[in-house]
């Protein structure tokens, strides 16, 4: 049972990720301080196009803003990049030269549908993929002060290689947030809860739940598989609002 509310979440959260910005309130807009809610907005330029020159160091922590999420990863010098991303080849081959060509989107999502990723080492360019990189953003919003960066660079070194993946509970922000400040720690996530709570407090969504399995029990019948959910969701959000 808690794998499959697991996995509706992930689902959800993957729907959902592309309005969280325009539906949550900016962290800190009750103190009155500047809005904070998409990363481009804490830096007071554009991201250079990644192809420009950039002097970055060793441990810098570099964001990659895509349409539905930002991509994150540790700078370990030499032109290379830690990050954390879903990849299914792992699991079907041990070919280290065909793991190590760049994530296509199929094998990116067969990664995240099979909970499948490697922390891998790649360039700069391929880590960007033609967009812009954000240097250090998230020190601004981070509880934590930063590790040296010699320190931040080691323990992503230490973490190459296959690991378990979860849009929830464990993605590539996780990683560089335990690599630089100690702790793993997804914002984008964090965000992504207060929405569902906020929907889940907004018994009108009761409602519309119940209406809906009722339909549903018209439409296809009464049985276990519509039945069941019918009752039980709107009875599980009633409880949490």
């Amino acid at each position: 049972m808690l794998d499959t509310l697991t996995f509706l979440l992930e689902r959800l959260f993957l729907l959902a990720h592309i309005k969280l910005s325009s539906l949550l309130p900016p962290p800190g807009a009750e103190r009155g301080e500047p809005p904070l809610s998409r990363r481009c907005e804490r830096d007071e330029a554009p991201a250079p196009p990644a192809g420009a020159p950039r002097r970055f160091q060793r441990g810098d922590l570099l964001e990659v803003p895509r349409t539905l999420f930002t991509h994150f990863g540790i700078y370990l010098g030499d032109n290379r990049v830690a990050h954390l991303i879903p990849d299914i080849l792992p699991a079907l081959t041990t070919d280290a030269r065909q793991i190590q060509e760049m994530v296509t989107n199929t094998r990116l999502l067969l990664g995240v549908l099979s909970k499948r990723a490697s922390i891998r080492v790649d360039s700069v360019e391929d880590f960007a993929y033609g967009a812009g990189i954000l240097l250090n953003a998230m020190d601004r919003a981070a509880r934590r002060s930063p590790l040296s960066g010699e320190e931040v660079a080691r323990r992503a070194e230490r973490l190459v290689g296959s690991v378990s993946y979860s849009l929830l509970w464990n993605n590539c922000e996780h990683f560089v947030t335990y690599c630089r400040y100690g702790s793993a720690q997804s914002l984008q996530t964090d965000r992504f809860c207060e929405w569902l709570k906020s929907l889940i407090r907004d018994q009108r969504n009761v409602v519309l739940t119940a209406l809906l399995g009722l339909l549903s029990m018209v439409c296809l019948g009464i049985s276990s598989s519509t039945a069941l959910p019918t009752l039980l969701i709107p009875f599980t959000l009633w409880m949490a609002s």
